[in-house]
């Protein structure tokens, strides 16, 4: 059956999963969820142009157009898999607790000075989005750098037999959706997966040598080192961060000064990610500086905005645990940024650890000495001490009291999880 869809797939190499896509001469997966079936609207996207629409509920079968199949996702999976072992590239696989995505975006825009390369877009990076990356590659890619997301302690491993990695690095690892690993070892398991799959699979990673665990969990593999110190093959040291990150790369061509549009000195790890890629690559070392360089955070990762009420914003809100959450707010302290303001919202998928990890939070806020602060979400306001902080239960309360409050002139850093939906908040700051 595979075989049979794959040649479909060669002729029709356009991919859809969204009714609501252009569905032109492409392939419709007609995926199900707890609200939606795909299966309903198989007949429209049909009638729009596609070419074929992948179901499996024989009721909705009119035609040849319709490929009938035992389960959508499952036959997705199997798709890009197959897909995957006609084509014999680099793929790059990421994963971490924090950092993937915008460590993803770097070695993309650097490797792209030199390949032409495909990344995962946004944060396609589960069960549905790895395999739709796997289907965007074509006979013109020369090099992929594949997200992987986990939430859940068994799914890197069921990723990695998707993708087939035969390059990974693991940005970090920390408190990362605690509520599907159980605690810190389960992330630890989680995430070494890929190392495993990479060792089994006699393939490369590329390992922060700075990093003790991450040494330890790449013992016997392959490896490409970057950090700070001289045993690294890949060497840079962090010069300033206040509020971006200035860094120096010994490359093979000599010293090279780097100032990136990167904010907080947790970036610094995500930018030597991508320099010791570019490098182990063959990316001409100018264009790696050049690359590095030019970048600048966007969609909610460490993105900077300055506002109409001359506030310079931090939204760092597609994404929060209690590691990324720590070092937001240290970093946010260190800075000689003006009127500081933190606002910040419930980290979800922290399991039994919830309300412990909020409160260590509240405990970093008073040990530095934050005046004033927003905390939005359910947790926060359980545990808040009444009139400490400003308190509220959503991201519209906020709004409303910034309405009858207006910040001006401040320095504002705002993090949370994407369920808080504090990105709303930029219209009244």
């Amino acid at each position: 059956m595979i075989e049979e869809l794959y040649k479909i797939f060669i002729k029709n190499p356009k991919i859809s999963i969204d009714s609501r896509e252009d569905q032109s001469n492409g392939i419709f997966f007609a995926l199900k969820g707890e609200n939606f079936n795909g299966n309903k609207f198989a007949k429209n996207v049909v009638e729009k142009g596609a070419a074929y629409a992948v179901i499996d509920d024989s009721s909705f079968r009119e035609n040849e157009k319709y490929i009938l199949v035992e389960d959508v996702l499952a036959t997705l999976q199997q798709l890009a898999k197959y897909h995957r072992d006609k084509i014999k590239i680099p793929l790059i696989a990421i994963t971490g607790s924090n950092g993937k995505t915008t460590t993803k975006e770097l070695i993309n825009v650097v490797l792209s000075r030199k390949y032409n390369t495909i990344a995962t877009t946004g944060n396609f990076n589960n069960h549905i989005g790895v395999p739709l990356s796997i289907l965007r590659i074509t006979d013109k890619t020369e090099i992929a750098i594949i997200e992987i997301g986990a939430n859940h302690i068994d799914e890197v491993a069921e990723l990695c037999k998707i993708a087939q990695p035969n390059f990974g690095i693991i940005t970090n690892i920390g408190k990362a959706h605690l509520e599907g690993f159980g605690n810190i070892e389960g992330v630890i398991k989680a995430k070494s997966k890929l190392f495993d799959f990479i060792k089994e699979n006699n393939g490369n990673v590329f390992v922060n040598s700075d990093d003790k665990l991450l040494m330890e969990l790449s013992g016997n593999i392959k490896s490409t080192l970057y950090g700070t110190t001289t045993k690294a093959d890949c060497r840079s040291e962090i010069i300033d961060h206040d509020p971006f990150v200035n860094m120096k790369w010994f490359s093979p061509e000599g010293e090279k000064n780097i100032n990136t549009k990167l904010f907080g000195s947790y970036n610094f790890e995500n930018a030597e990610a991508a320099i010791c890629i570019g490098n182990y690559f063959n990316v001409d070392s100018r264009k790696i500086k050049s690359a590095i360089e030019n970048y600048e955070p966007a969609n909610m990762r460490s993105q900077i905005i300055h506002s109409k009420n001359n506030n310079t914003i931090i939204l760092d809100a597609y994404n929060a645990n209690p590691s990324s959450m720590k070092l937001a707010i240290e970093n946010f302290t260190k800075t000689n940024l003006k009127d500081k303001v933190l606002i910040l919202g419930d980290m979800l998928e922290t399991g039994s650890e919830e309300k412990n990890e909020h409160l260590k939070i509240l405990s970093l806020i008073r040990e530095n000495s934050f005046r004033n602060v927003s905390l939005v979400g359910e947790i926060f306001q359980s545990i808040c001490a009444k009139n400490e902080f400003n308190s509220f239960l959503n991201a519209g309360e906020l709004i409303e009291f910034f309405n009858d409050q207006p910040l001006r002139n401040s320095s504002i850093l705002i993090k949370g999880s994407r369920g808080n939906k504090l990105e709303i908040l930029i219209g009244v700051l």
